[in-house]
């Protein structure tokens, strides 16, 4: 099976995917990834785009809470559903939810 999902400490990590299909942006979660438009494995996608701060946000998985994400003092800020996050506080993501980094907002897809 190609699709075997990894392993980590016995536990299976659903997939993350933050995507806005009208910008051509998909990111596959990536545990520790820092998203930015000059720093992190998405960078290519972001870099386009002068709102997203160098190193934006970062998102985590944790086994107990599952995937969140935190701002990392960007300059034009990060939202989740419309809720301001603080700095370096991490918020959990769910299935559906709306990430808004500076101008672009994404759809949370978690499987």
């Amino acid at each position: 099976d190609d699709a075997a999902p990894t392993l980590i400490n016995s536990n299976v990590i659903p997939q993350l995917m933050l995507y806005n299909d009208s910008l051509g942006i998909r990111v596959i979660g990536i545990n520790g990834a820092v998203i930015g438009r000059r720093q992190g494995p998405y960078a290519q996608q972001f870099q386009q785009h002068p709102y997203i701060s160098g190193l934006h946000a970062q998102i985590k998985f944790n086994a107990q809470t599952g995937w969140s994400i935190a701002d990392k003092h960007s300059s034009n800020g990060t939202k989740l559903n419309d809720h301001q996050l603080q700095p370096d506080v991490e918020m959990s993501l769910k299935n559906g939810d709306i990430l808004t980094l500076a101008n672009i907002a994404l759809k949370v897809s978690i499987k």
